[in-house]
């Protein structure tokens, strides 16, 4: 294989992330030819098989578990990074005054049509757990939700990525944040995303894969001004405030390793699901190597 198709998104986190890689900057790493997508084009090029390297929801994940297995490094996975559900300050949603008393919001939102950024999202499996089921969902691209809600088309939405710091601008006011909700609840950081590999690749591409994203994360952490221009290249609407504090809140610890804590916050998130019929079950291994 002369290049591996690598896909992942335009936001500022996975392109500070790979920019090292793709821009042959990680010595003796993989050759890769890039596509670059939104989360939900990203889950259908991987339930196609698609691509080789992809970043995906872990929601996509746990239906794509017997083909693509996780990578340690380059994952979206941390605390006060979830989705967050917001309506408009009129909205006849009422935010829940702390995570303990929001079971009353649980059951309006029920009865509210909502927008979400993808059905195998994560931010889609959250709001169906925080509401003991999907409510009426309208999908559409993560940058359409929020003026979605602010002109009535929708009673709510879960924004993702930079609308945790612009919704205020848009006349909206949050609900719930989700993520807040699931550290409440079991303890541990939201894993909202990871970087998966074919099980068919042979295991020392597959090595070779693994220490390529690894270094190139290492890359971005430690020359951050270097990949400012590819990153604005792919967020040319997004103001240069709002691009650094994206990256500083998704590229963290657990970018570089999940660790034991970020495996157990995957493996719970993924067991929850399971458990409830949202995903499926599978007995392989959750990491290529293991």
């Amino acid at each position: 294989m002369d290049r591996l198709r690598l896909a992942y998104s335009p936001c500022p986190n996975d392109t500070s992330i790979f920019h090292a890689w793709v821009h042959g900057l990680i010595p003796g790493a993989p050759g890769v030819e890039e596509k670059l997508e939104d989360i939900d084009g990203l889950n259908e090029l991987a339930r196609h098989g698609e691509a080789d390297v992809i970043k995906v929801s872990m929601h996509a994940f746990a239906h794509l578990w017997d083909r693509y297995a996780l990578v340690h490094s380059g994952g979206a996975l941390g605390r006060g990074c979830g989705p967050l559900v917001v309506a408009r300050e009129d909205s006849w949603l009422r935010p829940a005054p702390s995570i303990r008393e929001a079971a009353a919001l649980a059951h309006q939102l029920r009865r509210a049509r909502v927008a979400i950024p993808g059905a195998l999202t994560t931010a889609a499996l959250l709001l169906g757990l925080f509401s003991d089921g999907l409510p009426e969902t309208t999908v559409m691209p993560f940058d359409r939700i929020m003026p979605a809600v602010a002109s009535g088309t929708v009673d709510a939405g879960v924004i993702i990525h930079e609308g945790r710091f612009t919704f205020g601008s848009y006349g909206l006011r949050r609900l719930v944040d989700l993520g807040e909700w699931w550290e409440e609840t079991t303890g541990l950081p939201i894993p909202l995303g990871g970087i998966v590999i074919s099980r068919t690749l042979d295991p020392k591409l597959q090595s070779a894969v693994e220490r390529a994203i690894r270094a190139s994360v290492e890359y971005a952490l430690s020359h951050p001004e270097e990949s400012l221009s590819y990153v604005r290249e792919h967020s040319q609407e997004m103001d240069p405030a709002v691009c650094k504090a994206h990256i500083d809140l998704y590229v963290n610890e657990f970018t570089l390793d999940y660790g034991a804590e970020g495996e157990a916050a995957i493996r719970r998130l993924l067991g929850v699901a399971a458990e409830v019929g949202v995903v499926p079950g599978s007995t392989k291994s959750l990491f290529w190597d293991k």
